[in-house]
């Protein structure tokens, strides 16, 4: 069967070349010249027609110089291309045919004796469509060539063997949402790789598979277009099209190729938002600061991307002041924030009307509207605890640096803003006033001085007043307290600098010597002003004077000439300055004026007189015998103050009287029958006469009374709380008392005492070589301890 098939496949191959062959000699015989015979140079070395005419040149495309073989023959025997003969052949196979050129030998093969020529390997005319080749006769003996060599072309004969294909698939395109029937949407190409010259094989058609009824394709060109209205991409996004191209122009019998369109609709505006609620309801903390989130709604929209932007805005409400409304850009919701402070116990509700609405409009679909959407938001403030409030945020307050302990410079207030309304109870930051330069009243609020204030210390103070609820110490309100210390004439004008004075000898009566210049710690409003003279005591010095410029400036001038170092090195010039404040201030500098030997030009040459020489008789072993005779009595007179630091005398104990007692005094507890006023509680309570009445003799307090730092004024205001104020700034500035409110003073016994230490030990002698006598000389302090020590030597 293979045999045969094979066979009947190239009877049909040489029926179709013969066919071609003939069409071929009907042309060719109406060209050919009337005397064939011309062709050749002599009749015996005529070829044949068909070898002569492989070098004739015709205008026509079929011509004896070419052969035609079909592509993909599949047969088992070599397939038949053509036949070369010469007219010199006889048949004797004295001719030898020689084949060469393009696939010579490798895919087509000559027979030498009969010229027949065989293609031996498949042919596809999409690899090549066509071969050169030469062909030659030679004698088969002398290997003489017969003819000339000849060219001719092989073509390779097309069959429909390649189906169309979609070089560029599968396909992605994308089309509005409701576009009208007949959109375009996208072209498609597909490409047969068969001869397009050569029948139908290359024709293609195209048609649609899957799609329907929703996309067509044209048949000729490929364009896919839609075929329906008012496709929704809310209702359906992506369509999955196959479109097909069939060559052999669709007939039955051709090749088809096959491709996927996946066609996704985009979205355009044509659905409205809508909330999804009429009503909202949200609660708030009134203590939630300013831009602090409240809640969220959102207009819900089918669109997506640009055509589901919303606005939101609040177009009504009692809150529409108190609350801000915006959108977040990627969840296209509404935030509605606090604008306002809010209060619990000023208003409980609010209501807001909300409106959302597209932010971009396609006018087409305008009709499909309205294209925004209300909605009402409740929103309830919580009550919470609140810290206490001030009346002022801020307080400004100025007091002049003069002003005395205790002076009110402001009274702050604060009020709890909760309906229960707790008492308040204020205090200091003291972090804010490290110096303890004020104190605040705990009830009222009053704000007082402690301390005395310096503007050129520190002219500003930042306090931080705290009110706190007595119920709820964790609730804490704050108000800052700005101080400015206002100015008091209350420095004297003082020279710039020390001045390095001096005057020459062969200085004139009248000359200027030294410019003067002042400075003052105060800052009047209308500037300085400095007056100078001499003082009182030296008006009418005979040395010198002073002239004042009128300009803060003074001059020093002499009054006479001959001015001699031997006969006085210095003047010593008492100078009063004295500035324009009120009360005014002056402070006397004394200038130390210098003779000094100059030269013409009145530089200084020496500023110190010459030394005088050692008289002949006194020479220089002499003084070193008396500075030696100085410092041995100086050593005799240490040795004697020693010793009688250190004497020793014997010292009895009676056991009966060996009592030992420490001594403590408590400055805040009565001493006896003869102290009675250590501590007198009436004179807290009237300060004034803290100094009226007798004062011990055996003691002086180590902290002084503090009625005197009390000002008069707060005397009659509050004499108590001023006075323990007083005593607080006193102990404040005493460095050396403890920290307690019991002063227990121990300062009678020690290294620091006079009586030095009473202890016995460290000490190299006995008691019997002590002498107490001097306990005596001690005050009645010691008394009791004087009759202990002297009563053994009385015995």
């Amino acid at each position: 069967m293979r045999t045969a098939g094979n066979m009947k496949n190239a009877y049909r191959c040489l029926g179709s070349v013969l066919f071609f062959y003939f069409l071929e000699l009907l042309e060719l015989t109406a060209a050919l010249p009337e005397n064939v015979g011309d062709l050749t140079e002599g009749s015996e070395n005529r070829q044949t027609i068909d070898v002569q005419l492989l070098h004739r040149r015709l205008k026509r495309s079929w011509v004896w110089n070419q052969f035609f073989v079909l592509e993909e023959y599949t047969g088992s025997d070599p397939l038949y291309v053509g036949k070369l003969h010469s007219d010199m052949d006889k048949g004797d196979e004295s001719i030898k045919y020689i084949l060469s050129g393009e696939g010579a030998g490798t895919m087509f093969t000559i027979d030498d004796t009969t010229g027949d020529i065989h293609a031996i390997q498949r042919l596809d005319r999409e690899e090549r469509s066509q071969y050169t080749l030469r062909a030659q006769a030679l004698d088969r003996k002398s290997r003489r060539p017969l003819e000339p060599e000849s060219e001719f072309i092989i073509k390779i004969q097309d069959i429909n063997d390649n189906e169309p294909k979609f070089l560029d698939g599968p396909y992605v395109a994308s089309v509005p949402e409701m576009s009208p029937v007949g959109t375009s949407i996208i072209q498609l190409t597909a490409t047969d790789a068969d001869d397009p010259t050569y029948g139908n094989s290359a024709r293609v058609v195209y048609s649609i598979l899957q799609g329907q009824p929703y996309f067509s394709v044209d048949t000729k060109t490929g364009i896919i277009r839609t075929a329906l209205t008012n496709m929704d991409r809310e209702a359906q996004e992506c369509y999955e099209v196959i479109i097909q191209a069939k060559d052999m122009g669709g007939q039955l019998g051709g090749l088809a190729g096959t491709t996927t369109v996946n066609i996704s609709l985009s979205d355009v505006n044509d659905n409205p938002p809508r909330f999804p609620q009429k009503h909202y309801q949200m609660s708030v903390l009134e203590s939630a600061p300013v831009t602090s989130l409240v809640g969220r709604i959102l207009a819900k929209d089918l669109d997506e991307g640009v055509n589901a932007e919303m606005k939101y805005s609040i177009i009504d409400g009692d809150g529409r002041d108190f609350f801000d409304i915006s959108t977040d850009p990627n969840s296209q919701a509404a935030v509605i924030t606090v604008g306002k402070p809010l209060s619990f116990e000023r208003k409980k509700t609010y209501t807001l009307k909300v409106e959302g609405a597209n932010a971009h409009l396609e006018v087409r679909f305008l009709n499909l509207g309205p294209f925004r959407d209300q909605t009402t938001v409740h929103i309830t403030v919580e009550d919470v605890d609140e810290p206490p409030v001030f009346q002022s945020s801020l307080y400004f307050v100025e007091v002049p640096e003069d002003a005395e302990i205790g002076t009110t410079v402001q009274i702050v207030s604060a009020k709890d803003p909760d309906v229960t309304n707790n008492s308040i109870r204020y205090s200091i930051d003291r972090s804010s006033d490290p110096g303890r330069f004020f104190y605040v009243d705990i009830t009222t609020g009053a704000l007082m001085t402690a301390r005395p204030l310096d503007r050129e210390d520190a002219s500003w103070h930042n306090i931080t007043i705290l009110a706190m609820e007595m119920n709820n110490p964790t609730q804490i309100g704050t108000a800052p307290v700005t101080v400015k210390v206002l100015d008091v004439n209350d420095n004297a004008p003082e020279f710039t600098r020390f001045y390095d004075t001096y005057v020459c000898e062969n200085a004139k009566s009248g000359q200027m010597i030294q410019t003067l210049t002042a400075k003052d710690q105060d800052e009047p409003q209308e500037g300085h002003h400095f007056y100078y003279s001499l003082a009182p005591e030296v008006a009418n010095n005979p040395n010198f004077t002073l002239r004042d410029n009128q300009d803060n400036t003074a001059w020093i001038v002499t009054r006479r000439a001959g001015f001699r170092q031997r006969d006085q090195s210095a003047f010593y010039l008492p100078v009063l300055i004295t500035d324009n404040g009120r009360p005014r201030q002056s402070s006397t500098g004394t200038l130390t004026i210098q003779v000094c030997s100059c030269d013409d030009a009145g530089d200084i040459m020496s500023c110190h007189p010459e030394a005088y020489t050692l008289p002949a008789t006194l020479s220089r072993g002499a003084l070193i015998a008396i500075l030696g005779c100085i410092f041995v009595l100086l050593v005799l007179v240490l040795l004697i103050l020693s010793m009688r630091r250190h004497r020793k005398k014997p010292f009895v104990v009676d056991e009966e009287d060996n009592v030992h007692e420490n001594i403590v005094r408590y400055d805040d507890e009565g001493g006896g029958e003869e102290d009675t006023e250590a501590f007198d509680i009436a004179a807290m309570w009237n300060p004034r006469e803290a100094h009226t009445g007798k004062v011990r003799q055996d003691m002086q307090p180590e902290i002084q009374s503090l009625s005197r730092y009390v000002p008069q004024n707060c005397r009659m205001e509050s004499s108590v709380h001023n006075y323990v104020l007083a005593k607080l700034y006193e102990a404040d500035v005493d460095l050396c008392s403890p920290p307690f409110d019991s002063l227990q003073t121990y300062m009678f016994e020690g290294d620091g005492s006079v009586a030095e230490s009473l202890s016995s030990l460290q000490s190299g002698s006995t008691d019997s070589d002590q002498s107490y006598d001097y306990l005596t000389d001690w005050g009645p302090r010691f008394k009791r301890l004087a009759e202990m020590y002297s009563a053994p030597q009385g015995k």
